[in-house]
């Protein structure tokens, strides 16, 4: 087992895999993760499955089924990634059990194309819940204006939510205030709050390259001398409000009633600028009760190379105030900014959401 991993979870870091995919389930990857990674859980998104379907010999099987079946292009992706959730979850059932319901868990996101619609947002979350019957799913819905509803009245009918594409304080604390109303809303329907678990998905890396390019465009030393650090303070001062927030008698109140906190989850922590540290967003959000969910290839290296030296975050806050404060002065609008990176955001899930559509179709017309 590596040092590194293992340190990262002696300090309360959950170590969630950010892919899944039909052959790294039956191949025995996951297991090894597992064991020899410290790995706890793990993440998916419409990117994920189009890449693992595109070339994925492991579910010729299964397509070539459901085309003689005459399913459609989404009920079958609908049917594949169901069905490889499910094996995940049978996977990390022991730590999930042994964990009390706060890692072995496995997120499946609900189609993008429903970001800016709640309604069917909330009809979705609860097919997939149901579909896949597992207690240890967790249904990945966005932090837009018209997810904030959504979370509410899926955590308030007992499914556990993975809350994504988080950008800006502000929407953090409504996503928080979502969560919290939609507990009482389950308390008052007599249902187990201890059952309801969510994480909230802040990106980081997506914050850099966004800001960085803004500062290069600016092209002073001032502002120079804040890049590749944006990602970094946004989510220390996002831990900050978690610990504000679950502070506040409301949250205390549906704690001490059985409820579980709503855990900050790292998102987006494999490192897009190749001059920074590739552990850049693994070692310096080190705090307690958070995951931080990584692409293999930044778990790679954080078991090979990741320096972990206990406590990165709660230190920081002064600064990170102070760099925000210093941005501001440059001339760089944050708030546009993190609009900006929800927009492409969605937009990016989107357009892999089609690429899936694709791949599906082509390979069930292949297969007919």
């Amino acid at each position: 087992m590596s040092s590194s991993t293992a340190a990262l979870s002696a300090a309360g870091v959950s170590i969630w895999l950010d892919d899944l995919s039909r052959a790294r389930i039956t191949s025995g990857s996951l297991t090894e993760l597992i064991d020899d990674s410290n790995v706890v859980g793990v993440t998916t998104n419409p990117t994920i499955f189009a890449g693992a379907l595109s070339h994925g010999e492991s579910y010729a099987d299964q397509v070539a089924e459901l085309a003689k079946a005459g399913t459609g292009v989404d009920d079958a992706i609908f049917t594949i990634t169901t069905d490889d959730v499910r094996s995940a979850d049978d996977i990390f059932k022991p730590i999930f059990e042994s964990s009390r319901g706060f890692d072995g868990r496995v997120s499946i996101e609900v189609s993008p194309e429903l970001a800016h619609d709640t309604a069917n947002t909330i009809a979705q979350a609860r097919q997939l819940w149901k579909t896949v019957d597992r207690p240890n799913t967790l249904i990945k819905v966005p932090a837009t204006k018209e997810g904030l509803p959504a979370i509410t009245e899926i955590s308030g009918s007992g499914i556990s939510v993975n809350v994504t594409l988080i950008f800006s304080l502000e929407r953090y604390d409504a996503v928080i205030d979502a969560y919290l109303a939609g507990l009482e809303k389950a308390k008052e329907a007599g249902i187990d709050l201890s059952t309801i678990h969510s994480v909230a998905s802040f990106f980081v890396s997506r914050v850099d390259t966004e800001v960085d390019k803004r500062l290069s465009a600016i092209g002073t030393d001032e502002a120079a001398a804040l890049k590749s650090k944006a990602g970094l303070a946004n989510a220390r001062l996002a831990y900050e409000l978690y610990e504000k927030r679950f502070a506040e008698d409301r949250a205390k109140d549906l704690v001490a009633a059985g409820a579980n906190v709503q855990r900050p989850l790292w998102a987006s922590t494999g490192v897009k600028d190749p001059a920074l540290p590739d552990t850049l967003y693994v070692a310096g959000l080190v705090a307690a009760g958070v995951v931080n969910t990584m692409p293999e290839k930044t778990l790679t290296a954080t078991a090979d190379h990741g320096e972990i030296t206990g406590d990165t975050v709660t230190g920081c806050y002064a600064e990170a105030h102070k760099f925000f404060d210093d941005l501001a002065a440059v001339g760089v609008d944050f708030a546009d900014v993190t609009q900006v990176l929800e927009d492409e955001g969605v937009e990016k899930f989107i357009v892999s959401w089609h690429e899936l559509q694709a791949t599906v179709k082509t390979a069930l017309d292949a297969a007919k």
